[in-house]
């Protein structure tokens, strides 16, 4: 019988950020959620919330990003270029590090943790090839292939593909590295831009809906092209528009050209994930 450990946990967001104690098999048991904002405050106050809780031997942490992944790396665990003020080159694995002296601390991104839980507990459960893209201030994706999460000599940027413009659109893009890339063209600040209504207040029959599935179903599809994967769960704020789901399976078949067989599976390809708000945290636990 499987062992389950005590664990702490901290889900590091651009926005808020979430600290939990919980055990290895994914159950939170306490959490705190509060705002993210300069690194040592944050990162501070999630180690006195944990340090309070109790003892426990390892600490999961899933980061936005980009961030350094690679444990063998001299700068494992350092920002890299996040257009988050004041984030840039801050070293997270080793404050937590110091902070938790003899605690083991794995990270990985938030997107890649979230990718983890709903393929264990979630939307994705029973597939070992999953991908999972958050769509909201950014969009990331998280890749589990063959059951292990990848890695490159950072993370996959799936909110960085180059994608081809939907005809007529002549919206610029706001992406302040790429300006068109995926996430310039339909990350939540995109939306905001380009119809000047957050995603969040326009009705399910708005124009906007039918643009934001165009360019998620081209962006899966390279997706689908280079990984091959078995699923793949759409979640962040913009997905839970009413209907996106299903604009972005149409789409996305139609685009396919019949060349992928798993899009006529009997099971949904595009799928909205099932753990909510928690994928981030238990796919911390489960690091």
């Amino acid at each position: 019988m499987a062992v389950t450990k005590t664990l702490g946990a901290i889900e590091l967001g651009g926005t808020k950020t979430v600290v939990a104690i919980g055990t290895s098999d994914g159950e939170v048991r306490k959490e705190e959620r509060f705002p993210t904002t300069q690194p040592e405050e944050t990162l501070q106050r999630a180690v006195d919330w944990l340090k309070n809780e109790g003892e426990f031997d390892h600490l999961g942490v899933a980061s936005f990003g980009p961030i350094r992944v690679d444990p063998k790396a001299d700068d494992f665990g350092t920002m890299l270029a996040t257009p988050k003020a004041g984030w840039k080159g801050f070293p997270v694995a080793k404050f937590l590090s110091d902070a938790f002296s003899g605690i083991d601390v794995m990270l990985d991104t938030d997107v890649n943790a979230a990718a983890l839980s709903e393929s264990k507990l979630g939307a994705a459960k029973g597939f070992d090839d999953v991908v999972y893209i958050t769509v909201g201030t950014g969009i990331g994706g998280g890749v589990l292939s063959g059951g292990r999460l990848i890695h490159g000599v950072i993370h996959p940027e799936f909110g960085h593909l180059k994608v081809p413009r939907s005809p007529g659109d002549d919206f610029v893009g706001c992406c302040p590295f790429h300006k068109d890339c995926l996430e310039g063209m339909a990350s939540g600040p995109a939306i905001q831009q380009r119809w000047g209504i957050a995603g969040s207040d326009l009705p399910e029959d708005h124009p906007a809906w039918e643009t934001e599935a165009w360019y998620l179903a081209h962006g899966i599809l390279s997706l689908l092209a280079i990984l091959s994967p078995s699923i793949v769960v759409l979640g962040g704020g913009v997905p839970q528009a009413r209907g996106l789901h299903d604009r972005v399976n149409r789409i996305l078949k139609d685009i396919a050209g019949g060349y992928f067989p798993i899009l006529e599976a009997d099971h949904p390809f595009v799928v909205p994930p099932a753990l909510g708000q928690e994928a981030g945290i238990k796919g911390a636990l489960l690091l």
